[in-house]
């Protein structure tokens, strides 16, 4: 039928609700929904859903027949809460995109499944502001515990949740200003090692290109290259040393200046797997054979010619124990905080046992 402006006037339907009585369309259904499908009670209802003894078979197979049909869902929440527990734990990393966390946080999620509980995982980006924006937030919606990999060296905004009960451990980097459990990997000790055995192979000239000198772990690295050259004996040049963000473009740069120099570089060992990726492009384009070992493996590093000889620490460890660690806090079997350091392995694959080209 049309109306005087033409337009098709189509008949008022019934809405859905209207045509199904008792449909609780865009809400759960409760246990109130499942005990009147039923035909039982509420307490009876509750005994089946948290597997409590005191029903018979045929009821219980009542109640279950009206959970599947409604489509309950326990609600969890409530629950725990009256426990003093969420039985969930956040996670903060600097980069949920980086291939080194991928295993870690699937560490920290099997533990978490383990214990029962829920991750919640974030990424702060490397921003110290974004990582207590993160934390905070996690904090409010009052996970049990938190795993943090810091991105400040000030975490003093966490002493009233450490206080009301929070459980947190610092995996990777410690934390800064408080007192906290902390998992790291040897980054000074693995570092060493890698020049070291860069040294063992005739090289002197050797170039150290790492992630920004305020992170921890770049800190300890370089520190690693230095101590290295020193026990070798060999003078270490300020333009062999390339510390700022893991950009592309930066690390370009500084490995070609290190290339180009009147006295080149004849290795380069690198401080993170992104700095790794860059330099190998770089290499890729340059004529003369330069070593290279880096610092954290890479994926394919194995298939590339020659294979990429690295410093490989153990992400899934790292998050494991981090994770182990949280839920001893949370069963009250820890007392003093402590700092867990897991050995690094050297990997070799024919980049870092390239001779001197000169």
């Amino acid at each position: 039928m049309d109306d005087r402006t033409g337009h098709r006037i189509v008949p008022d339907t019934p809405r859905r609700a209207d045509r199904l009585p008792g449909n609780r369309y865009g809400n759960r259904p409760t246990m109130k929904d499942v005990a009147a499908r039923a035909g039982v009670g509420l307490k009876t209802v509750s005994r089946v859903v948290n597997g409590e003894p005191g029903v018979t078979p045929e009821t219980e197979r009542r109640v279950q027949e009206a959970i599947d049909a409604l489509g309950f869902r326990r609600n969890d929440s409530a629950r725990v809460l009256r426990k003093g527990r969420t039985a969930s734990i956040g996670l903060v990393l600097e980069d949920l995109a980086d291939p080194f966390y991928g295993p870690l946080s699937r560490a920290v999620e099997e533990v978490a499944r383990a214990h029962g509980a829920l991750l919640i995982n974030g990424s702060s980006a490397e921003d110290p502001d974004r990582e207590q924006e993160l934390v905070l937030a996690l904090c409010a919606r009052r996970v049990d515990g938190l795993v943090v990999i810091p991105a400040g060296d000030d975490h003093r905004y966490l002493e009233p949740e450490l206080k009301a009960g929070v459980a947190t451990v610092f995996v990777d980097r410690p934390a800064g200003q408080i007192d906290a459990d902390v998992v790291v990997s040897d980054n000074f000790g693995g570092a060493r090692d890698g020049v070291a055995h860069l040294i063992a192979h005739g090289h002197r000239r050797i170039g150290f290109i790492g992630d920004m000198p305020r992170i921890h772990t770049a800190a300890e690295r370089l520190r690693g290259y230095r101590a290295a050259m020193e026990d070798a004996g060999i003078p270490v040049k300020d333009s062999w040393m390339s510390l700022g963000v893991t950009d592309p473009v930066r690390v370009r740069r500084a490995a070609e200046q290190m290339l180009t120099d009147p006295h080149p570089v004849t290795a380069i060992f690198t401080g993170n797997n992104r700095v790794t990726v860059t330099v190998i492009r770089v290499l890729a384009e340059h004529a003369r054979g330069v070593a290279l070992v880096g610092f954290d493996d890479i994926e394919l590093a194995d298939l590339l010619q020659p294979g990429v000889t690295v410093v490989a620490q153990d992400a899934a460890a790292l998050g494991r124990t981090a994770a182990e660690r949280l839920f001893r806090q949370l069963d009250g079997s820890l007392i003093a905080p402590d700092r867990i350091e897991l050995p690094t392995r050297l990997v070799t694959r024919g980049s870092g046992e390239l001779p001197p080209a000169d």
